[in-house]
């Protein structure tokens, strides 16, 4: 097996006897690349971000990723781009420029990780050139301190497209580099799911990680150690999507590219993506991972539990499908056995023909939600003939609001119904005091939230 290395900025950097705990920002700045920075350690300001060539079909595509999350080993014969390697000081590139002659630097300390945010968006291959054509919500998961965003704003929006022969657009045309398996003290990366299996049965206490979202942090702020990580992000038993019948989404893709792939085909997760956290951190974290952590908080969750959605769990023993109202056992807890992973995620069809997800946190994007509900109706001739509804934040699992649903369920889809279940929704769950809200207002936005949807409208379509 070829020693473990990556490419950065076109050039090979050895990772051999980096430790699986090195996350990929200070690997980086250990190679003297210190435009990335550390600023907050959990992937809220984007100081960090880098761009890694990832897959888009026969393609690859330049996406920016958390450096401070993402384990140094997983990036194992991957390709990745720094601030340093998009332009040099007598040469800068377009988005540099851009930054400098309009004033979007100051201390300069965010600047690298906008920089690779705003390339990334550059390149995106279906950007429209000319004023608009940069979608603002690429850099919403970077956050500026001291310039203040307008000059930033600016910068993006006077971009044009890359010029012919840009060598970074060219390597866009070739696809990514593809998973290799690796095998260091203390880290793993499978071939394939079967390997992935084997290996966890012989340690069942290995801990597997897929986009370090959630485990990056626990490294960073809480200087979690293990024996070893196991990595599945790349599997490609993991990476399917289909949308013909049930809806069956691997667990290893990350939520942009369920996103994509998917598109309009489930409204409710259409409605949800945008809000869940920022871009960069839905590019790296995937699916199953976000259900695996067994968070109460995580948006996911509720509008899943909405869409009756299901399991599918892999061990070296075989498959066993788990409803994922029953999948949750306690905070932070679940029924996954040792040595067994989710490997899909199953959605019934046909789908219920009016849904809606609402999310109630203190800043309007990349925020933990003080309450997300997600409602899923089939309305037959003006009666709710079937309802789901997911709750999240108010109780130490994800829940399903049962009562809620049999006070909608057989009646006629009208105020009067919407305000009854209202006010059962508002006594769900078991609402705790804490920073981001209290328990009288997260009882209070519970019910709030089924009163906003009949207001806006949707109970009448």
């Amino acid at each position: 097996m070829p020693e473990p290395h990556i490419t950065v900025n076109g050039r090979p950097r050895p990772l051999t006897g980096t430790p699986a705990h090195t996350n990929a920002l200070d690997f980086l700045r250990g190679c003297g690349l210190t435009g990335a920075k550390e600023g907050c350690a959990e992937g809220e300001c984007g100081a960090c971000a880098v761009l890694v060539a990832r897959p888009d079909g026969p393609r690859s595509r330049w996406t920016p990723v958390n450096a401070c999350l993402v384990p140094a080993l997983a990036l194992d014969g991957q390709e990745v781009l720094t601030a340093e390697g998009l332009g040099r000081p007598d040469d800068l590139h377009p988005v540099q420029s851009e930054l400098a002659v309009r004033g979007g630097s100051q201390c300069g300390y965010c600047t690298p990780g906008f920089a690779c945010s705003m390339a990334a968006e550059y390149y995106r291959p279906d950007r429209e050139d000319g004023p608009g054509g940069f979608d603002l919500h690429a850099i919403a998961g970077n956050l500026c301190r001291c310039t203040g965003y307008r000059p930033i704003r600016d910068a993006a929006l006077a971009l044009g497209s890359p010029e012919p022969g840009d060598p970074l657009a060219q390597r866009q045309a070739a696809p990514a580099p593809g998973p290799v398996p690796t095998r260091v003290a203390g880290f793993t990366r499978p071939a394939d799911l079967a390997d992935a299996l084997a290996l966890l049965a012989e340690h069942p206490d290995a801990t597997v990680v897929a986009g370090s979202t959630d485990w990056g942090v626990e490294v960073n702020l809480r200087g979690r150690r293990v024996a070893h990580l196991v990595a599945i992000d790349r599997l490609p038993e993991l990476r399917g999507i289909t949308a013909g019948g049930p809806v069956e989404i691997g667990a290893a893709l990350t939520l942009n590219e369920v996103a994509a792939a998917l598109g309009d085909t489930v409204p409710l997760l259409a409605e949800l993506w945008p809000q869940f956290a920022s871009p960069l951190i839905r590019n790296g974290a995937t699916i199953g991972g976000n259900l695996a952590t067994a968070s109460p908080i995580g948006d996911l969750v509720p509008a899943l539990l909405a869409l009756d959605a299901s399991l599918v769990l892999a061990s070296a023993a075989g498959e066993r499908e788990v409803a994922l109202a029953e999948f949750f056992t306690g905070y932070r807890e679940s029924v996954l056995r040792p040595g067994e992973l989710i490997r899909c995620v199953r959605v019934p069809t046909p789908l219920a023909s009016h849904t809606t997800f609402r999310k109630v946190a203190k800043r309007r994007v990349d925020d933990i939600s003080s309450v997300a509900v997600a409602i899923a109706l089939e309305v037959v001739d003006g009666t709710v003939a079937r309802a789901r509804v997911g709750l999240g934040g108010v109780a130490a699992t994800p829940v399903r609001a049962r009562a809620t649903e049999a006070a909608l369920a057989g009646r006629p889809w009208s105020a009067e119904t919407v305000e009854a279940a209202a006010v059962v929704l508002a006594g769900e769950g078991t609402p705790i005091d804490d920073q981001r809200a209290s328990a009288a207002y997260r009882a209070a936005m519970l019910g709030n939230a089924l009163r906003a949807w009949w207001a806006e409208g949707w109970g009448e379509r």
